[in-house]
Parts: structure tokens; sequence; C-alpha cells
């Protein structure tokens, strides 16, 4: 054994048996195992065939194993020269250890070296969920517990008039006040508990799903809703430091809200919840929510009353009763209230269901409590809080802030408004509403009158004025903007500029060629002028409605215009005498698909139109805002480049420029066909219907319009430099009475009947006089001819029905602008053709329906069978029209 110590080193990877398989390969001829597998610069042997010492047998023993495979498959005769060992697996074993890492694997061959094992899988998930662990203890250590008060504090915003003169300065009196738990009825924490987390008082504070689902909408783009426990409500209500919707955000308030579920007791973290929430109305907290709504404190709320304010909660936009058309058209007053009360119930049901309430109790509860609208904050009387409310509005729909980020305030908001006309605006409506409306003289007719108007600019589309109504903190509904009053016959231009935009259809070719074979209308064709005129469709058939029932359309005081026997006019004098029977056939023969195109090119929203299918459209059954019908009238003013209307043109906060208005041009027509709308409505005011809205030494166009049922009247007139539109109706202002409707003006302000002729074009006068005053008249360009004369040749005298009373045969009468009455027409018997039903024969029904309009008056007419387009239409507390009225005919001025 002494001897075998003092042998010389042996080179590694060798010993007995390899210095054996050395020799016999060597004096057998085959070939010695490779090199690399001994590590040896010379081979296994020194001189002699004398072993080299490794370092003692045990170590010798366990390299010869841990090459031997190699070695094996080298040596044997089958397998020599197809493959050495990997070079990398021979670098390992020189090296006599593993790496720590052991990626790429150094045991395996081919692609199983990138297979990584258990082992290293296991350590990088321990690892991964380690710093996670870690990094989420840390980011909740770092997060504070939020503290309410400080959700009180909001910075002004200011608005500024057009010439820079600051407006008003608010938003930064946040209208809440801290309550106790104590002061919160039961019944309010019940209701917002069994609708938001019925699981309040066992979860720990957060909603897994609801952030895993968060979060994967935020990833799509999303929004964050949904899913959220009240305790993450509260922590959202409290970080006014941070509004984003991002990712970070949403984590962050994981985080807040599991530090206030671990350090806040329930009832604390409810009496937060409701004490920050934003219940609509600029009320944060359920003490201003009470006084906003009910004026009452919040420990006096029923359990109704607290059900419908946790329906506030779900998004004041869409469930305040009063509704947020301003906002979104969709959010009505009925739709609003129809959501709400829905909303309510199911609150009141679940309250029931958890046993918070009992049956017998919620049984009282079926319909909406009486609510109210106070505005406390008298800076924004008289016309500013509409001016406010306009420009707030206009920011949030087009998504330039959001309504939680002007909450917060900070913002510098110049706005379009021009100070002294507003002004103007408001002392002309007020100067004809003093010398002509007296409620206490006359309760039945001239109670609820209301006006409304908007002066725009046609060369840029800026909202210069509004009159939203008496006061914005007494009256609540802007009269400037959405109202449900159909305009009648102020839509009669849209007509005639579709008629010379696309041309009439050819009777005597298919539906499909007619579309391409048309033929452009000059505002000398002729028309008929009949009343109680058989409307037809293009192709000469008569048109009917779904149950088989023709369209006479009436004029204005059963007045038919011509001469006998065909009572052919020219568009020209139709539109200054409103004929309505020559417009409803002109948007036949145009097609009410292009009449729609013609109002939504000059700049009218297609959500504002209503019945599109029936004659009737082409005389004014839609309700546009004034504001849109200012700026589409301004589309002709501006020889047919259309503007839309705005109202702010720049926003600033302490970090720059938020936002600029840039003002974007669209032909919607030609010159020659908007020139030739403003030439024909040049003659309205100079010798027809709107001359009360002459002015001095400047050219003005323009056109008059009443409802059927004299239920709204419209003046819509323009100067090169200004346009503007102005309306009147009837319509309760008190929300609390239900199923308001339009209200019929015979009578109103000691008028037989009141129409655009009357009070409307007064105050345009009285307003235009001084809104222009100390500006360069300006002349319209003068029109270049356009179209072909349509109907000249004398057509064939028609037959007139039995049940018709023909007219005065006088040539060409000329009614008055305030006669009313319609002509007398004997009751029709079973032959009669006017209609199935006997509609449009009877005095009562010359008068039309609620789907058109009149300068002149009308009548009331029966209730249809069938569905009204005006019904149809209507929306929440502004019905469209009303529902008093069939679909056939229609007095229109």
């Amino acid at each position: 054994m002494s001897e075998h110590r003092r042998k010389p080193p042996q080179p590694q990877g060798g010993g007995r048996a390899a210095a054996r398989r050395g020799q016999s390969g060597s004096s057998s001829g085959r070939r010695a195992a490779p090199r690399g597998a001994t590590e040896s610069p010379s081979g296994a042997y020194g001189p002699g065939g004398e072993e080299r010492p490794y370092g003692g047998r045990a170590e010798a023993r366990r390299a010869a194993q841990r090459g031997a495979g190699g070695r094996r498959r080298a040596a044997e005769p089958g397998r020599a020269g197809r493959r050495a060992a990997p070079a990398g697996r021979g670098r390992a074993v020189a090296s006599g250890k593993k790496r720590l890492i052991d990626y790429p694997r150094f045991d395996r061959d081919g692609w199983r070296r990138w297979v990584p094992s258990w082992k290293l899988v296991s350590g990088l998930c321990i690892g991964f969920f380690g710093a996670m662990v870690a990094a989420a203890g840390l980011a909740y250590s770092m997060v504070e517990i939020p503290v309410e008060a400080k959700t009180a504090k909001a910075q002004n915003n200011v608005y500024y008039w057009a010439d820079g003169e600051q407006m008003v300065a608010t938003g930064g009196e946040r209208n809440r006040q801290i309550i106790n738990l104590s002061q919160i009825p039961k019944a309010m924490q019940n209701a917002v508990i069994s609708q938001e987390n019925k699981t309040f008082y066992d979860d720990s504070g957060v909603d897994p799903k609801g952030i895993a689902r968060a979060v994967f909408n935020m990833a799509r783009g999303g929004n964050t809703q949904g899913g959220s426990t009240i305790t993450q409500q509260y922590v959202k209500n409290a970080m006014l430091d941070d509004q984003s919707q991002t990712i970070s955000r949403k984590v962050k308030e994981i985080f807040v809200s599991i530090k206030v579920g671990a350090n806040k007791d329930k009832d604390e973290i409810l009496a937060g919840y409701l004490n920050t929430a934003y219940y609509g109305r600029g009320a944060y907290g359920i003490q201003a929510a009470a006084r906003a709504y009910f004026e009452k404190d919040a420990v006096d709320l029923n359990p109704g009353e607290c059900a419908f304010l946790a329906a506030m909660l779900k998004g004041a936009t869409y469930y305040d009763p009063l509704g947020s058309q301003s906002i979104d058209s969709a959010a009505t007053p009925k739709a609003n209230q129809k959501r709400a009360l829905l909303q309510m119930q199911d609150t009141l049901d679940k309250m029931v269901e958890y046993g918070h309430l009992s049956q017998a109790e919620r049984d009282k509860y079926k319909t909406l409590p009486k609510w109210q609208n106070p505005r406390s904050n008298t800076q924004l009387s008289g016309q500013i809080g509409y001016l406010v409310d306009l420009a707030k509005a206009s920011l949030i729909k087009n998504d330039v802030v959001t309504a939680t980020q002007l909450d917060q305030g900070g913002y510098s908001i110049y706005t379009t408004f021009d100070k002294k006309k507003v002004e103007e605006l408001e002392t002309a409506v007020t100067k004809v509403y003093k010398k002509n409306i007296d409620p206490k003289k006359r309760p039945d007719t001239d109670t609820h009158v209301q006006f409304g108007g908007a002066s725009v600019n046609p060369k840029t589309g800026a909202i210069e004025a509004i009159y939203g109504g008496a006061d914005a903190t007494k009256h609540f509904t802007n009269n400037a903007d959405v109202t449900g009053a159909q305009v009648g016959s102020t839509f009669k231009p849209f007509v005639l500029a579709a008629a010379m935009k696309w041309g009439v259809r050819d009777p005597d070719l298919g539906q499909v060629q007619a579309q391409d074979e048309r033929t452009v209308v000059s505002p000398d064709s002729l028309y008929s002028g009949k009343n109680k005129l058989k409307i037809k469709n293009y192709d000469g058939s008569v048109w009917q409605n779904e149950e088989g029932e023709e369209w006479l359309q009436v004029n204005d005081g059963g007045v038919s215009y011509g001469k006998a026997p065909d009572y052919k006019i020219d568009l020209r004098e139709a539109m200054r005498e409103s004929v309505n029977s020559s417009f409803v056939q002109l948007g036949m023969d145009v097609g009410l698909d292009k009449v729609k195109d013609a109002a939504v090119e000059a700049g009218l929203l297609k959500e504002s139109l209503a019945g599109t299918s029936f004659p009737s459209f082409s005389i004014g059954i839609s309700d546009p805002s004034a504001i849109r019908m200012a700026g589409s009238y301004g589309t002709f003013a501006s020889s047919g480049k259309q503007r839309d209307p705005f109202s702010v043109t720049k926003v600033t906060n302490k970090d720059g420029t938020v936002y600029t208005h840039e003002v974007e041009t669209e032909q919607a027509f030609t010159a020659k066909v908007a020139d030739n709308v403003t030439d024909v409505l040049k003659t309205v005011v100079e010798e027809g219907t709107g001359t009360n809205a002459k002015l001095t030494g400047r050219e003005v166009a323009g056109k008059t319009g009443t409802t059927d049922g004299n239920k709204s009247a419209w003046f819509v007139g323009y100067t090169p430099q200004l346009s503007t539109a102005i309306t009147m109706f009837r319509y309760p202002d008190d929300e609390s009475i239900k199923n308001r409707t339009f209200l019929e003006m015979y009578g109103t302000g000691d008028q037989e009947s009141i129409h655009g002729a009357s009070f409307p074009s007064e105050i345009f006068h009285d307003y235009m006089e001084e809104a222009l005053k100390g500006q360069p008249a300006e002349k319209f360009p003068t029109p270049q001819p356009i179209g072909e004369v349509l109907n000249d040749d004398p057509e064939p005298t028609p037959t007139p029905s039995v049940t018709e009373t023909e007219e005065e045969e006088s040539p060409t009468p000329s009614p008055s602008v305030t006669e009313t009455e319609e002509e007398e027409s004997p009751s029709p018997s079973a032959s009669q053709s006017c209609g199935i039903l006997g509609w449009n024969c009877d005095d009562e029904n010359d008068g039309g329906s609620d789907n058109g309009g009149s300068d002149d008056g009308g009548s009331e007419g029966e209730e249809s069978p069938s569905s009204s387009p005006s019904e149809s239409s209507s929306e929440g507390g502004n019905p469209r029209g009303g529902t008093n009225g069939d679909i056939f005919g229609g007095p229109n001025g």
C-alpha cells in the first residue's frame, strides 16, 4: 500500500481499468478512448506504461464512473466513429462541479438541454412570489388611509366671456356636510348595502373577482367599472389626489382598501362612503343629497327616499329624474325616471329579501318620491347658470375633461358667449313677456309660458348668446338646448335645399333608376297649393300608411293657394305663405331620406329628427334645439359652409393649455344651392309671414313656424353676421306633475293663437337690432340660377273628393298671419273618401295633428289609432309633439 502511495500522480480521467483498456486497445489495434474523456494531452499513460496518480482510489473511481458512459460509447466497436462525447459535458466533468443555475442543462442532449428542471422552475416560482410578497408589503406600508375631510377641498373653475372678462368663478364650494352614522337613517345604510355590497360586514374590503374584471377591462382599454366593494368605493371617492383610470391607480386603490379594511371599523367605513359619494346635482354626501332632492335633513329620509338616493349612486346623469340631455341625448327626463324607478324598486325588493325591510313597509313606496331641484349658488342666477351648464356639458361630451375633474376644479374656461348679446337677448324676451303674458289675468292660457333662444355666428359656429329661461336657479331646463318643442314650418328650407341639391325623382323610371335620374328643382317650379291635397308617392301612386289610410294634407286656415282648378303656385310663394301641401308633396318627390340628409348636413342632429318615413316629416314634426336651428340656418348664411355650434374656445389649468377649439368646416351645400335658399327666405321676411322680423337697413332671411295644436311657435332668421332662433311654448315647470305635456296656446297673450309671426319674430327683431348695432350692414350673395322649372305645363283638372269642401275661388288668396279658423267641413258619410276613419274630414281634423306646424294656428286632431311618429319619438317629460294628434295632415306655417 505504501508503495502505491509513492507512485507519481496519475493523470485525471484514468485508473487501472482505463490503463488496461488503453493497453488492450493498443495491442489489438483498436482506437483508444477519446482524449476528451481523459483530459490528457498525450494519452492516459506515461513512459513505461505506468499510471499517473489521480489523487486517491476513491476519487479516481468516481471520476471514472462519471466519464464511463462516454468512454464506453466511444470504445464500443459498433459505435466507433459515430459520435464523440458532447463538448459541454466534457467541460462540466473537467470542472469537477455543477453550475449554480444548471441551464442549459449539462447532462442532457439536444432539445432536452433547454427544458428546465423541476428544481429550477420551483426555485423561480418561489423567488417570484417572494418578490411579489415583498413588494406588496412595501406598497402596503407606504399607502395612507384617506381622510374624508380632504375630499371637501376643491378649487374654483373660472369662466370667461368671449372678450376675456371673467364671467363667474364657481365649483370651489363643495356642496357637502359630514354627518355621523347615527344621523344617517338605517334604511339608507341598508339600501346601499343591499344594492352595492350585501357581504359588507363580512368581507375583507376587496373583491378579487371584481378586481380581476376591472384589470381585464383596463387591459382591453375599457372602463374599470364593476365589482367594487363599499370599502373600495369609499377609497376611490377619498383619493382625490389621483382620479386617473389606470392600472397603477387601481393597484394603489386595492392596497389602500386592504389597509382601510384592516384598520377601520365597518361602521366608520360605511359612514365615510355615504359622506363622500356623489349623488348628482352637485351634492356630495347624503346630507347634501337629501337637501338637493327633498329639501330635508338626511335623518328625516323615509325608506323610499333612501332607495331613490341609492339609485343616484349608479350615476346621476342617467338616474336623476330631471334628465341630463345636455350631456347625453339618451338621458331624457322620461327615460331617467323610468330607470330611477326600476332601480329604486329593485333596491327595496333586495332590502326585503335580506331582512332589512318588512313587506308591508316596502309596499308603501311604489312610485318615485316627490323631488325638487334648488340651485344654491346665487352666482348662477339669471342666464349665467345656463351658460355655465352649456359650457360644462360641451367639455364633458367632447371628452375634454370628466365630470369628476371639473368637480375638483382648477380650470380656466374661455367661452364664446358675448356678454352684450346675452343681455340684449334676455331683455328682448323679458320685454315681450311682460307686455303680453299675464298668468294672473289669464291663468288658463298664460301659465307655463316659456321662451328659448340662441344666437350663432355663421362664420365660425360660435354660440354668442342663449336664453335658457327666466332664471337658472328657478327654472332648470335650458330652453336654448333640448326641450322637445317641434319646429314646424321652420323645417321647410331643408326640403327646398334637398330639392335643389339632389333633385326630384323621375316618376317614369323604376325605384333604382330614379335614385340616379333626378331633376334639380328651381324655386320657380310649380306645386299644388290646394288644401286637403291627396299626397302621392313620386311615381304618382297615392301614399298610404300601414293601415291603408291616405294622407290629405291641410293648409293653415283651410285655405287653398293658386288658381282653380289645379291651384299651382311656385315654391317661392309656397315658402312665403308657408303652404303645407306644396312642401309635403315636394318632400315626397325628392325622397324623405334626402330631406333628412339635407337637415343633417345643414347641422341638425340625427337623434332630433322624428317620423322620417311620414309625409309630415317635411313640415317639422322634429324637435331640434334652438342652438342647432340657429346653427343650421347659419349654414345657408355662409353659402353652404357648415360649422358645428360650440361654446368653449380654450381650457387651461396649472399645467398649461388643456384644450383649444379648432373650427372645422364642411361644404354641406354648394353656394348656388345655399344662396338660392337664402334668396327665397328673404321674401318671407320682406313680403310673407315674417315681416315682423325686418331690420333697419339690413337684409334678413328667415322662416316662421308653428306646430299643429298651436303648442309651439318659432322664428329662425339670419343676416350674414348672425343667425338666431327663437322658440315659444307652454310646458309645466313643476317636475312633480306627472305626465307633463305641451299645452295649447290658443288665447295666450290675449291672442287668438300664437304663431311664429307674432311674439317669436318680435323678439328676434328687438334682439337683432341691438345685437348688430355698430356693425356694418352686409348683403347676401346674389344667387346664381339653379335647376329646372317643374310642372309648368297645365295639368288635367283633378277630380275632387266628394268629402272635400271647395275653397273660395279667389285668384290667389293670401291669408293674414293671424287667420286661424279652418274651413267648415261636413261630416263624412260612409261613402266619402277622407280616409278609412274619416280623419281630416271634420272640423277638428282639418287642423291636422301634432305632426306638423302652422304659422297661423291650427286645431288639435283626434288621437290616431296607429302610433304617430311624434309619439313614438317622444322622450321623457318633454314629449315630442304631444299625444293627441293623428298622423294625417296638420297645418304648418
